[in-house]
C-alpha cells in the first residue's frame, strides 16, 4: 500500500457528446479514511467513482489506486482491491440465488470452493444477511438488495469502497440501518457518493464537494457540511436544513 489509498491527479474527462464532467480533478484519500463526496445533479460524482476501476478511462491525469496506476495491466488487482456498490442494486444482481451473487467475484478470482463458501458466509454475516444465501434477490426490498450488493464486493475483500448514492431510495429505517452497517467497515476505505448531507455527517470526517466537474471544497465534514454559503452555492443542503 501508497501513502494513499486513491490519488487522483489533474483527472478530466469528457463524454463522447462533448460533456466535460471531470475537469482538472485533483484528490488524494488515506488508507481507511471516510469521504463523502458531494455535489448537485450532473457534479461529476458518478464518472469520477467510475474511474477508480477502469470502468471509464481518461487519456487526461492520472490515478493510482493502492499504489497501483490505474492501467490495462493493473485492472485486474484493482477491480479487486476496489469494490464499487451502484446506486441501484439491481446493476449489480443478476444471479438466481443471492449466495451465487455474493460468490461471483472470489470464483471470478479462481478461489477454491471452500475459500469462495468461507468469503461468502463472512461477507453475508458482514451485512446482517446470513440467513439470506439461498434467497432470490429479486423478491428481497431495495434495502436488503443493498445490504447484498455491499456484500457482493465484500466477498473479494476490497481495500476500498466506492458507494454510489447508498441510501437513495431507502425508508427511515432501512437507511438508518445502513449507516449503521457501513460505520462498523472499520478495515476499508469509503468514498461514498451522496446527496444525504445527514449520513454524510455521521459516517464521513472529510468532506470533498465537486461542482461542475471541478473541486470546489475539500475539507473536515463538521467544517464544510455546515458552512450554509458555501452549500448554498453549490446548490446543497446543510446537515441541519433537512
Amino acid at each position: 500500500m501508497s501513502h494513499h489509498a486513491i490519488h487522483v491527479e489533474s483527472l478530466s474527462f469528457r463524454y463522447p457528446d462533448g460533456h466535460l464532467a471531470l475537469d482538472h480533478v485533483s484528490l488524494h484519500v488515506a488508507p481507511e479514511e471516510k469521504v463523502a463526496l458531494v455535489g448537485a445533479n450532473g457534479s461529476g460524482k458518478s464518472t469520477l467513482l467510475l474511474h477508480l476501476n477502469g470502468i471509464l478511462r481518461s487519456a487526461t491525469g492520472s490515478i493510482v489506486v493502492g499504489g497501483l496506476p490505474v492501467a490495462d495491466v493493473n485492472l485486474g488487482q484493482i477491480r479487486a482491491w476496489t469494490g464499487l456498490v451502484f446506486q441501484n442494486p439491481d446493476d449489480q444482481l443478476f444471479s438466481p440465488r443471492v449466495y451465487d451473487d455474493v460468490a461471483f467475484g472470489p470464483l471470478h478470482m479462481g478461489y477454491d470452493e471452500a475459500t469462495v463458501r468461507q468469503r461468502v458466509a463472512q461477507a453475508l454475516a458482514a451485512v446482517q444477511m446470513s440467513d439470506y444465501a439461498q434467497r432470490s434477490s429479486h423478491h428481497l426490498s431495495i434495502g436488503e438488495k443493498k445490504r447484498i450488493a455491499i456484500a457482493c464486493v465484500l466477498s473479494m475483500e476490497p481495500i476500498i469502497l466506492a458507494l454510489d448514492e447508498p441510501s437513495a431510495g431507502l425508508d427511515p429505517r432501512a437507511r438508518r440501518n445502513l449507516i449503521r452497517l457501513l460505520s462498523t467497515l472499520s478495515q476499508q476505505t469509503l468514498l461514498i457518493s451522496t446527496h444525504d448531507m445527514r449520513l454524510a455527517a455521521a459516517l464521513c470526517t472529510r468532506t470533498i464537494v465537486l461542482d461542475h466537474g471541478c473541486v470546489v471544497a475539500d475539507g473536515p465534514s463538521q467544517t464544510i457540511l455546515y458552512d450554509h454559503e458555501l452549500m448554498e452555492r453549490h446548490g446543497l443542503e446543510t446537515p441541519d436544513s433537512l
